[in-house]
Order: structure tokens, then sequence, then C-alpha cells
């Protein structure tokens, strides 16, 4: 059967509005005015330039990488054990707990950065990357347990009862047997949660502090007072940059298997 014309259009314009912002931006980064517009005047690659002469950017960069790979790798090591245990084992509640497990995905970003604000300012003057590192490791949480527990239900039990019955420890067959076969899922909840981290605003809204902001954070502080292309350039970096992260994992790992 020939498909219907309006197949095409609806496709067409569903590319038109999932990707026409990103294009505007991309184009509006290379205009040669002062102030971001679209259509742009001229060319010029100068709001590129200007990114990396910024302080304000390189800092928050800094930050926000190194808050993606700590937040991530703190969040991977407190759902591994969970995500066994939920795959492997069936014990009562086991429903219930998969669900408050889901919490940070279900709730709104603002309700949780309110609700961590809140919790340390209540429960004690912690530094404000501590306090960044902690909400983000929990908003992290339930895509490591998800993704690794994708990864477990795909792995044969058999392989690890074999090592047991060989004489392996519950651990050693878990390290040694476990995670070699599962490691495939590991680097993509990794590089799914540092995604996350790093592209994070409502949580980082809140817990972001003089001195330490992470890079979205920055860039809404640079638009209270510029509204030059420095950020649609910016921006173009940044969705080079996720794109190009998303590609190599789908191509190396299957990313569209475990998420």
């Amino acid at each position: 059967m020939k498909p219907s014309p309006w197949l095409y259009v609806s496709l067409v314009l569903m590319y038109v509005f999932l990707l026409g912002p990103f294009i505007i931006i991309f184009v509006a980064s290379f205009g040669d005015q002062t102030n971001l517009a679209f259509p742009p005047q001229g060319f010029t690659l100068k709001w590129f330039v200007n990114i990396f002469e910024t302080e304000q950017f390189i800092d928050s960069f800094q930050t926000s990488f190194n808050l993606g790979l700590l937040a991530t790798a703190c969040s991977l090591t407190l759902g591994i054990p969970v995500a066994y245990a939920v795959s492997r084992f069936e014990f009562a509640g086991s429903g219930i707990i998969e669900t408050i497990f889901s919490i940070p995905i279900l709730v709104p970003g603002l309700v949780i950065g309110l609700s961590m604000l809140s919790f340390f300012v209540v429960f004690g003057r912690l530094q404000v990357f501590t306090s960044l590192l902690i909400a983000h490791t929990a908003i992290l949480f339930p895509y490591s347990v998800r993704v690794v527990s994708v990864s477990l239900r795909n792995l044969d039990p058999a392989i690890e009862e074999a090592a047991v019955s060989l004489g392996a420890s519950r651990v050693r067959s878990f390290i040694s047997i476990v995670i070699p076969n599962i490691r495939a899922g590991i680097a993509a909840a990794f590089i799914l949660g540092f995604i996350t981290s790093f592209n994070n605003v409502p949580v980082s809204l809140f817990l972001s502090g003089p001195g330490i902001e992470t890079l979205p954070i920055s860039m809404l502080s640079y638009m209270e007072y510029y509204f030059d292309p420095t950020i649609a350039a910016l921006s173009t970096l940044l969705i080079i940059f996720s794109i190009t992260l998303v590609q190599l994992a789908e191509r190396i790992l299957g990313l569209s298997q475990f998420v």
C-alpha cells in the first residue's frame, strides 16, 4: 500500500517542531550583530572565541564535568548492588521498593531541588559542591538501577550459579562473572547519568552558590546581564557534545537496548 502524502507532511512537521529551535540557535550563533537575533546579519566566529575567553564558563564547565563524573560514579556504586538485589531475588514489597527508587524521575525537578535545599539547610551546612554531589547522586540513582537491571535480566543466572557450584563465593562470582558480563550496561548507565547530571538545571539552580555554579546555571546568570550570541554559540557546542556522546554510546554499546 502506498503511504499517504499526509504521512510525509506529518513527518516533516514533527522534525521541524523538534529540530527547528536547535537550527535557529545554531544559525544565530554565527551572527555578527551584538544581540542574539534570527535571522543573523553577517558571519563571525568571535562568539565561539568569547566562550573560551570567559572565565565564568571555563570554571562552571569544570564544575559540571567533575560533578557529573563523581555523581555518576557514586550513583553506580550504590545502584549496581540494588539492581542486583531487585533483579535476582524475589521478596515482599519489591514492587513498592522499585517505585520508591523511581521517585526522583517522577517528581518534578523543581520540587526535588527545593526539597534538597530545605534538607541541607535543616540538617547541616554542607559545602556547595558537596550538596550538589549528594543531590545529583540522588537524581541519577534511579537511572543506574534501571539500566543495570536490564543488563542483569538479560544475563543468564545459570552462569553465576555454575561459578558458585564450582566453589566461588557469591561475592567472587559477582565480581568475576557478573560485572564483566554487564559492563556494557554499566557503561551505558554511566554515559546516561553523566549527560543527565551535566545538563541538569532545576536541582542545580537551588543548590548552586557563590563561586560554584554548574554550566547551565552559569548560562542563565550570563543571560541576566548579556544577550549576545555567546549563549547561542555555547548552546551549539553543548548540543554537538551531547549528540556526539550519545551516538558513540549507541554505536559502541547499543545504548537504546538499555533505555
